[in-house]
């Protein structure tokens, strides 16, 4: 008997991940760097990766082509134009998004920002989110108060941090107002669960629009807008592929489009202004969104990093993250000091159900108190290992995982003018933020190897605690 556990132990310890000769090929070809660099990379939804073939077909495009401003049809005008067209299809293409328009931004939360200043709230306007969401959606919250409209967060699971369906369906049902919008992340930006995106139907069912963050899920997930179908999804480039930076998207709705009044115009956005009648006549289509001249030296690069993952497959490389995250998990639950207490708390699902490739932690010392998270930063960065720490602009997330009351939160805030997350610590005397780590494209298996051992070093130690 006891043989035969410690066989199924060592087999579970072993996960053996998926498609690994292709993605060990792939590193070697694209990424070198990291192996030249002895770098540890693990902050994929922070930042994807750039493969060196992105790179040397986008600065092909450059050196062999004269580019203009698209706002004309002259010949480096007419390319740009062009390849920013052919860029907007494969967008659409790759979502699946043909009922869409395509509006490039910034980022995703300059896509974020589009929805919240143009949606029609007012004080027959509601704003229902999820406690688990970026700061980007949180803070649409703000102009929806200053329109006069209300709002208000579904909460979160404590044990698993998922949100429950049957809690969703009675707050969905209980708003009777004229313009409601529904906000949630397809994928937890933290905690990397997926939210079911079967609520967006059920959710315009109910007459509700529907915002999806898909800036954590589209990275190694398919996203088919024709399956499902929100009324605005906002998406950010360099979490999918590394490169370029600096633009994301906003696709709307084709039927929901007249729905965003914009308040205001700019150079591209109108077919006709007046300066002597104050009169102005906004562009009917994406342009509309596009304020200025849109970035087209590197909006051509889209098409390119978009393809790029099209060679790899979705689906292979949803398989190795789950393979990864796997391996990660058998083995980090394992891990404890010598007197039993485990070295990290792993919050969200106990059996990683559902998840994508995010994982937050908290480290502990032996006494079972818990180690500040600039700690673990400053330990790792010496290792070369690139993690992540902190709240990740989702503080309802944050709040959920360390207990804190919206009493506590409340005295907080309303006895001060500013504060920090240090200052909260010793105000409230509990502990805010996390470790996370994420893999990607380039992840391989030594990559991992490390960043156990690294836990392993610390095994007994005792480091300074935060609380």
């Amino acid at each position: 008997m006891l043989k035969s556990i410690l066989k199924k132990k060592k087999a579970t310890e072993t996960v053996q991940l998926a498609h690994d000769e292709f993605f060990n090929d792939l590193r070697t070809k694209n990424y070198s760097r990291l192996d030249k660099d002895k770098h540890v990379y693990l902050d994929y939804t922070g930042g994807n990766l750039y493969s060196s073939l992105q790179i040397e077909k986008h600065l092909e495009l450059l050196e062999n082509n004269t580019f203009g401003n698209p706002h004309s049809t002259n010949p480096s005008s007419s390319l740009s134009t062009n390849l920013v067209a052919e860029a907007r299809k494969k967008v659409i293409d790759f979502f699946n998004a043909e009922d869409y328009y395509c509006v490039f931004t910034s980022n995703a939360s300059g896509a974020l920002k589009i929805v919240g200043e143009c949606y029609p709230f007012d004080a027959d306007g509601h704003f229902l989110l999820f406690a688990d969401n970026h700061n980007s959606v949180n803070g649409i919250r703000e102009y929806c108060k200053k329109a006069g409209g209300g709002f208000e967060y579904v909460p979160m699971n404590v044990e698993d941090l998922s949100v429950s369906s049957e809690r969703l369906t009675e707050q969905l049902k209980s708003v009777d107002k004229k313009n409601k919008l529904f906000a949630y992340p397809a994928q937890s930006n933290v905690s990397g669960i997926k939210h079911d995106l079967n609520w967006i139907s059920m959710a315009r069912d109910l007459g509700w629009d529907v915002l999806l963050d898909a800036a954590a899920f589209v990275p190694t997930s398919v996203l088919d807008l024709k399956k499902y179908s929100p009324n605005y999804v906002s998406i950010s480039f360099y979490k999918i592929f590394g490169y370029p930076t600096g633009l994301g998207c906003l696709l709307i709705r084709k039927d929901s489009f007249n729905k965003l009044n914009k308040k205001w115009f700019a150079g591209g956005t109108v077919n006709l202004a007046s300066v002597n009648a104050p009169y102005h006549f906004l562009i009917d289509n994406h342009e509309r969104f596009e304020n200025g001249t849109v970035n087209y030296l590197d909006i051509p690069a889209l098409k390119i990093g978009l393809e790029y993952i099209e060679s790899i497959g979705m689906k292979r490389l949803n398989e190795r993250v789950e393979s990864m995250m796997d391996y990660l998990y058998t083995n980090l639950k394992n891990m404890s000091h010598s007197n039993g207490v485990n070295q990290v708390d792993i919050f969200g699902h106990p059996q990683r159900k559902n998840t994508g490739g995010t994982m937050i932690m908290c480290f502990k010392n032996p006494d079972g108190s818990k180690i500040g998270f600039e700690k673990i930063e400053e330990l790792t960065n010496q290792k070369k290992i690139s993690l992540r720490s902190g709240c990740f602009c989702n503080p309802g997330l944050d709040e959920t995982n360390n207990c804190l009351t919206n009493e506590e939160l409340a005295n907080y805030f309303e006895s001060r003018n500013s504060g920090s997350y240090g200052e909260m610590i010793k105000y409230l005397n509990k502990m805010r933020g996390a470790t996370r780590i994420s893999v990607g494209v380039a992840t391989n298996q030594n990559d991992l190897d490390t960043f156990l051992s690294f836990v392993k070093s610390i095994k007994d130690k005792t480091i300074a605690s935060i609380v």
